[in-house]
């Protein structure tokens, strides 16, 4: 019988961790539940807490704390406030796993420290990697971490490249990546029908159940572009090395192109419990709740070449990987700004690469130092993203 791994699940209540504990409920003599975290949905952790009965609780939200305790009655854990117990958490001792579930920039700080105490880092937060790819590799290397992307496409990626391959090396005899995407919504919609695209289609992805935001960046091809500026960190490969290409059965995740002609991709029913059993499996196979692939019945596969001119978003990733140094964390914020501001119905759909164009080009770009400078230029560019949108909209 394997070693019962310890784990720690931040952002528990999230997709990500719905399907994380979709398959450690699975395997109750493999994996023990250390720490779960969220924001502010105290119900579902009272749930969680009831069903796991984790060591330790961390609620970010305001009053979260006291409201998780009040609805708790036969099991108490530790319960922790604030976004500092998510680093405490982490580095934890006993902690051996971290699941980086957490949406946004709110998980940065998360992720570098649990690299920087050396624990496997299960990681779906792409947003750490986008903004601070460098701080992050490079601290795995120095203190010996584990990256196991858990986006579907960067764990296809890991998946191909074969058991001993670590993230941030450049990958062994390949000659180039491709990512594919399912398109979104609006691959096939004219451009000039954009600006009539309202906040509930946008979040009608066709293939997968994701939060509103990460729903709003695949309509855009935005999230494609955060995950080519991942990818080129995580497998330290350029961006004229990243292929983009949309498939919109979304059965096969990507693939990597080896320099003697071979392709292998990985293939798989769109269900985010795949990629993460795979993770926590450690190299190890492990059951879930995941349809298996049926070939009969999907018997045409199409690819298409990525519009990166009628998704702009896309080509500012790439402008941003180019530019180097804080150009991707201030893409990255100024995404998270103009997002929320279409969901309000503050700006139209086809606004947010025109705004997200608009205030990367007008940004001073320096190296990265520090993640407190990455937290102070996170502030500042989201500060000036609102003016600019308050701006344009008056």
């Amino acid at each position: 019988m394997s070693t019962i791994k310890q784990v720690c699940v931040l952002g528990a209540t999230g997709s990500i961790g719905d399907s994380t504990l979709a398959v450690i409920r699975r395997h109750p003599e493999r994996f023990n539940i250390q720490t779960l975290s969220a924001h502010n949905n105290a119900p579902k952790m009272a749930a969680l807490v009831a069903e796991f009965r984790p060591e330790h609780v961390v609620m970010t939200g305001v009053d979260a704390c006291q409201e998780l305790t009040s609805l708790l009655s036969d099991y108490k854990p530790h319960i922790h406030a604030g976004a500092d117990a998510l680093v405490a958490a982490v580095k934890e001792p006993e902690v051996e796993l971290v699941v980086a579930g957490i949406v946004g920039n709110a998980g940065m700080a998360s992720v570098l420290a649990a690299v920087q105490a050396g624990k496997t880092l299960l990681l779906a937060n792409k947003e750490a990697i986008v903004a601070a790819g460098d701080l992050v590799m490079s601290a795995a290397r120095d203190h010996g971490a584990r990256i196991i992307p858990l986006d579907s496409e960067h764990n296809a990626i890991y998946q191909c490249l074969g058991p001993d391959y670590q993230p941030g090396n450049r990958p062994k005899d390949v000659k180039n990546i491709t990512l594919t995407a399912s398109g979104g919504p609006f691959w096939e919609t004219p451009v000039g029908q954009f600006a009539q695209i309202t906040p509930a289609q946008a979040v009608a992805h066709p293939k997968w159940d994701m939060g509103a935001k990460i729903s709003v960046d695949s309509a855009t091809l935005m999230n494609k572009g955060l995950e080519v500026i991942e990818a080129h960190w995580l497998f330290a490969v350029s961006s004229a090395d990243i292929n983009v290409v949309v498939h919109p059965q979304s059965i096969i995740h990507s693939m990597v192109n080896f320099i003697d002609g071979s392709v292998l991709a990985q293939m798989g029913c769109p269900d985010m419990q795949i990629p993460i059993a795979h993770g926590l499996g450690l190299g190890d196979r492990l059951t879930n709740d995941a349809d298996f692939l049926d070939l009969i019945q999907h018997q045409n596969l199409g690819f298409y070449q990525a519009d990166s001119e009628k998704f702009r978003c896309l080509q500012l990733a790439r402008d941003a990987i180019e530019a180097g140094g804080t150009a991707p964390a201030i893409l990255n914020a100024a995404n998270e700004v103009t997002v929320d501001a279409f969901l309000q119905g503050r700006i139209r759909f086809d606004q947010i690469a025109t705004f997200n164009d608009r205030i990367l080009s007008q940004s001073d770009i320096t190296p990265v130092e520090t993640l407190a400078q990455l937290e102070s230029l996170d502030r500042h560019i989201r500060l000036q993203a609102a003016d600019v949108i308050k701006a344009a909209t008056i």
